[in-house]
């Protein structure tokens, strides 16, 4: 047995009492284990067991949120990881979490949702995504904070110089009869935020970025066992539960980081005959791979494709183009050496 990590942690039990703990993950013939072991009222010391198996992804979660748990209780490590949060956080970032933070448990809804009816309104006139204009966090930092000036406007994080030129006309008019509490700067709010329960907050969030990384990583795995036993884009949808076309960009960022996409390849164009596939080929050659909309043009001329027909044909030219790209990249590779 290969004892891989091991950490102390401490707890003062409220009668001027230390109890001490340990953390640990061993590896035997490929076995993962982490275990917590603890002194129970008696002053026996317990062995409780978090996780036991063979993969590495898992076995790191079901640590790091048995260990986050234990924090959350009172325990702190007497040698520093990567969960004492706020250590590893630049004045800066800190105090952007910190920001965050505070406007969360301090919400003005009503003035948040007046500011993202503005947000849906202006990206629809300048016909972008309505997170390009700002974030939700964004809005609702101007909400909580409500900034008076062009100045205070650029305190906040993620509205810089040009958002202001752009936008604070429109956003100072909205907010700009209302009633605010505290001013800018904004470095009171580091002396309002309960240390605690702010750390117990960075932990949440951690936690939950975790959580979805390894929920993403579970896909992945899914995701390259049906592909590798030559399932198609409906297998993919039916297991992942997730919309085609968020499926098809990850079955492109894959490719690019190259895991073998062409069975699902071969699997979608096998429907399709091999004239439209070499006409497609051919405009690839001569439109370029970058925007599917003129190969399709030469695929289909002046007839209008609508629909689940437009859909598919989005579809099969997108997995087509993978295997284009990767003949072109093999083709420049041979004609540099």
């Amino acid at each position: 047995m290969n004892i891989v990590f091991l950490n102390t942690l401490e707890k003062n039990s409220g009668d001027q009492q230390v109890i001490s703990a340990q953390v640990s993950i061993v590896e035997e013939q490929g076995i993962w284990s982490v275990y917590w072991s603890e002194p129970d009222l008696t002053g026996k010391l317990t062995q409780d067991e978090w996780f036991q198996g063979i993969s590495w992804d898992e076995m790191l979660f079901a640590f790091r949120q048995g260990l986050r748990e234990k924090i959350r209780s009172g325990f702190r490590p007497l040698v520093h990881t990567e969960l004492d949060l706020t250590q590893g956080l630049s004045g800066k970032a800190k105090m952007t979490q910190m920001l965050t933070y505070y406007c969360e448990e301090n919400p003005n809804e009503e003035v948040f949702e007046s500011l993202r009816a503005w947000r849906r309104e202006q990206a629809a006139r300048e016909k972008k995504a309505p997170y390009i204009l700002a974030t939700n966090r964004v809005l609702r930092m101007i909400s909580v904070f409500l900034p008076q000036s062009k100045e205070e406007l650029q305190q906040i994080p993620g509205f810089g110089e040009q958002k202001t030129a752009q936008y604070a006309d429109q956003l100072l008019g909205r907010i700009g009869e209302c009633t605010r509490t505290n001013g800018f700067p904004l470095d009171w709010v580091a002396n309002y935020v309960d240390t605690m329960k702010f750390e117990g907050w960075l932990l949440a969030q951690k936690e939950q970025k975790l959580r979805i990384e390894l929920d993403r990583e579970v896909s992945k795995r899914k995701l390259l066992e049906i592909v590798s036993g030559g399932g198609s884009l409906a297998d993919l949808q039916a297991n992942l539960t997730m919309p085609r076309r968020e499926l098809l960009l990850w079955v492109e960022d894959l490719d690019r980081e190259g895991y073998d996409m062409d069975p699902l390849v071969e699997a979608e164009l096998s429907s399709i005959s091999e004239e439209e596939q070499i006409k497609a080929w051919n405009a690839y050659e001569s439109e370029g791979d970058r925007y599917l909309k003129p190969v399709l043009k030469s695929l289909i001329g002046t007839e209008e494709l609508k629909g689940k027909e437009l859909d598919r044909a989005y579809e099969w030219l997108r997995l087509l183009r993978l295997r284009f790209r990767r003949e072109k990249e093999r083709n420049a590779i041979q004609a540099a050496s």
